[in-house]
């Protein structure tokens, strides 16, 4: 598989199993509470995910009370690893994850993979962007990809995820499209987005490769400038953005997020959570928090959720080896 048709491929894999939820379930609360486990640090996707699900189903009724644990470490495999081992103790835990946990399954960053988890559901997807320090002189794609092609050892690119991960691989597609060899780059792994973030902000990096939604709030206060999106057009919540398209890059991609629960947990307390996740998509309160990050309405339930991530299983795979990642 060459390059572009992993990259086409993954991208209509993530369109294809994109629906709305069945409706509101007669106004009526679904669950008590929800203890959301998050792998990584304050200020990353995970945790704007996480946190922006509980307050929509909090504020919509559908749960009583959402609690929030962050677990960084081992490029989310410490808190799949705590969610596995403390299984009968985990009833009223989500863990939220995404594109990483195929990523770093297939290339041995931690020994578990989805099949581990009790697989709840696919909520949103996020589009990809490249950042920098509005302090920086870079203003646009064309200016980061000079500086790159002027001495790329001096242009570090940092991501939130490990050598190989999904912020890397984002980063390589611009390069790759752009022209240039994807492994080439300087690119500087942290453990989560938030520390992403401050790197950027402190100048340890030059340039960052992180969601989409990660990007608005901090380019809205003024403090980064995002020179590319991975949309296919100008996304509504920030269309100051320009897109990679439009700047000659054909380069589109969203990440999904999600949620899973411990092993083994009843079929009752599964059904429980995808019936407030489902209800979700069709409050007001769901629709604010959505617009407000820019995310992707992405709802697959259960075994769709599994077919879905099998299939991102092969079509990454198949992309990570084409990079000479895998």
């Amino acid at each position: 598989m060459t390059f572009e048709m992993g990259r086409r491929a993954l991208i209509t894999a993530v369109a294809a199993v994109a629906f709305t939820g069945p409706a509101f379930a007669d106004g009526h609360q679904v669950l008590d509470e929800i203890h959301f486990l998050i792998p990584g640090g304050a200020g990353g996707g995970w945790d704007g995910t996480a946190r922006g699900t509980g307050e929509a189903l909090t504020n919509a009724g559908l749960v009583g009370t959402a609690s929030y644990e962050n677990m960084s470490g081992g490029g989310g495999g410490v808190a799949i690893a705590h969610l596995i081992e403390n299984a009968e103790s985990m009833d009223n835990t989500l863990m939220v994850n995404s594109t990483p946990i195929v990523i770093r399954s297939l290339t041995g960053v931690f020994p578990q993979s989805f099949r581990d988890l009790t697989l709840v559901a696919g909520t949103i997807g996020d589009y990809a962007a490249i950042v920098v320090n509005t302090g920086s002189e870079l203003q646009s794609m064309d200016d980061l990809l000079a500086a790159y092609r002027a001495d790329n050892d001096s242009v570090a690119i940092g991501g939130g995820s490990v050598p190989g991960g999904m912020d890397h691989l984002v980063a390589a597609m611009v390069m790759q499209a752009a022209g240039e060899d994807p492994t080439a780059a300087n690119y500087i792994p942290y453990d989560a987005g938030g520390e992403a973030m401050a790197g950027l902000l402190s100048g340890e990096i030059q340039a960052l490769s992180t969601g989409f939604s990660e990007a608005v709030a901090l380019a809205q206060q003024g403090e980064v400038r995002i020179l590319g999106v991975t949309s296919d057009q100008r996304v509504a919540a920030y269309e100051d953005a320009p897109t990679m398209i439009e700047q000659g890059l054909d380069t589109t991609f969203v990440n999904w997020r999600g949620f899973f629960a411990a092993p083994g947990i009843s079929e009752d307390q599964l059904t429980a959570y995808q019936a407030a996740i489902s209800s979700m998509y069709d409050t007001p309160e769901w629709e604010e928090v959505r617009a407000r990050n820019g995310w992707v309405n992405i709802h697959n339930s259960g075994e769709d959720f599994r077919a879905f991530l099998e299939e991102q299983e092969q079509v990454i795979g198949d992309l990570m080896r084409t990079l000479g990642f895998l």
